[in-house]
């Protein structure tokens, strides 16, 4: 039997839904006219203490799922001959170890950080039940599947963002939801033809499509192919529908923020993957418009991304935009259809998920303690909070690709796959723009850190406001994985150029 890796899946859904309807309340009192969420303590150390034995569990559970060897189950038939069908293989197993180490590490930093945003039943009730989506959409074993826990993703995710309730969450929380669906629909477009011109919606290495169904139908198929890769590019970042990264970051929890930066987004790389190495396969698109297309709107990601991020001044906002222009290397990478570049992106999926929780945690933890929330405010903060900034150095190291960090592997694959690709002038046009995209990512990340520590002349403190150790634990965790992933990377290139080579 392997129907038990359907527990990661089932454990946090059903403890998510659980928290959800359970009588937990948090009271609301009145201070100086202002509305105070006051809880009860032992009430609230249970909420946590089931949140996080359920998580750990479910967590432990994935890790055996994924590290095992190949595992399917058929849940039930959706239709005769489509079953939503769960499968385990190289890249689900890929995306279920990072997205478990990373939920499990967010959820002890919100412990602490959820204590002035109130509401905690809600929040860790649908942080259970994304959980669960997550593990059903990674261990996803055919197109429709996919499809399937893509849309739930979406649905409970979105209460994540719209946490607070204010005005500005609830408008950010609906284009997240809007551009979302429409992405998914696009994708659901292609699906269609996939069914019609493919031997199956299994996912198969190489791909599935049967040359005389598709012959005479290849411009309709093409067609078929950029809408998904639009689509799911949504979820992704990628332009023209990139818009509500930077309107959900801001407003979302710091926690949330992590997540929906680091792992969330990875849900339209996955399908993306799903589509064209499991379905189409890299021999159809390879020198098509639809490649070229591809390759352009990633590169005007990277770029424009990068240099919005440069612009802003308000902290997590830009560090949506900076992940608006980081998950397009991943497209980029995936683009190119050459072994380098694929291992390259499949790496900077992995590392790119630690750095950005890192840098989504650090801002949430320099507004839990200072409650300042914009950029020319962190003048200093490395001496209020030295170990807090400390982990914000290395991710930011990291994610500009300074050696030995580990977003310096990720891009050099990136760079060399681009360099060895057929792909006319992409070919020194991509390394190119990686490379400027990496000086503006230095741009808006290090002032930060030379002011923080720098502050000049003249700066005084009071006190040193660090972050709690709970939150800081977590926290550095994940910062010296960020390093480490990039001193010590031969296993980790090795698995993902084995999984690149049998993709193309």
């Amino acid at each position: 039997m392997s129907g038990w890796i359907l527990l990661p899946v089932f454990l946090p859904t059903i403890a998510g839904i659980l928290l959800l309807v359970s009588s937990f309340r948090e009271h609301l009192a009145r201070t100086d006219g202002m509305p105070v969420f006051i809880e009860d303590k032992e009430v609230l150390g249970k909420l946590h203490q089931f949140t996080a034995i359920v998580l750990t569990v479910s967590v432990v559970l994935a890790l055996l799922a994924a590290l095992s060897g190949d595992r399917s189950v058929t849940l039930f038939y959706l239709m005769k001959d489509i079953p939503i069908y769960f499968h385990i293989d190289e890249v689900g197993r890929i995306n279920a170890v990072f997205t478990s180490i990373v939920w499990l590490a967010a959820c002890f930093y919100a412990f602490v950080y959820m204590e002035h945003e109130g509401e905690e039943k809600r929040f860790f009730g649908f942080y259970l039940l994304v959980y669960g989506m997550l593990m059903a959409l990674d261990f996803s074993g055919n197109l429709v599947t996919l499809y399937f826990f893509y849309e739930l993703v979406t649905l409970t995710s979105m209460p994540m963002v719209l946490h607070n309730g204010t005005r500005e969450a609830i408008m950010a929380a609906l284009k997240y939801l809007l551009y979302s669906m429409l992405g998914a629909y696009m994708g659901l477009f292609a699906i269609f033809f996939l069914y019609r011109y493919c031997d199956t919606l299994e996912f198969v290495p190489g791909g599935s499509l049967n040359p005389q169904l598709v012959s005479g139908h290849e411009t309709i198929l093409l067609i078929a192919v950029m809408s998904a890769l639009i689509g799911f590019g949504v979820k992704a970042g990628m332009l023209p529908l990139h818009g509500w990264l930077p309107a959900a970051h801001p407003v979302a929890p710091a926690p949330a923020s992590a997540v929906l930066s680091g792992i969330i987004v990875k849900a339209g790389v996955l399908s993306v993957i799903r589509v064209v190495y499991y379905m189409v396969g890299t021999e159809f698109l390879r020198g098509t418009w639809v490649q070229t297309a591809w390759m352009v709107l990633a590169l005007l990601t990277v770029f424009m991304g990068s240099l919005m991020a440069y612009r802003e001044k308000v902290f997590k906002k830009r560090l949506a935009y900076s992940t608006v222009s980081q998950v397009s290397y991943i497209l980029f990478g995936l683009s190119a259809m050459t072994p380098a570049a694929m291992t390259g992106a499949l790496l900077h999926t992995v590392f790119h998920a630690f750095i950005k929780t890192v840098l989504f945690l650090s801002a949430g933890a320099f507004i839990f303690r200072l409650g300042k929330t914009r950029v020319e405010e962190y003048t200093g903060v490395g001496k209020q909070m030295p170990g807090t900034l400390w982990c914000y150095t290395f991710a930011s190291l990291a994610l500009i690709g300074i050696p030995p960090a580990s977003g310096f592997i990720s891009k050099w694959y990136l760079a060399a796959g681009a360099l060895d690709a057929d792909i006319g002038v992409f070919r020194y046009l991509g390394p190119a723009v990686l490379l400027i995209s990496a000086l503006l990512t230095a741009g808006y990340l290090l002032p930060i850190v030379m002011k923080g520590f720098f502050p000049g002349e003249g700066f005084e403190i009071s006190e040193k406001k660090e972050a709690a150790p709970a939150m800081l634990v977590p926290l550095a965790v994940i910062a010296a994985l960020t390093i480490l992933l990039g001193v010590l990377p031969g296993p980790l290139i090795h698995y993902m150029s084995r999984i690149a080579q049998a993709l193309m």
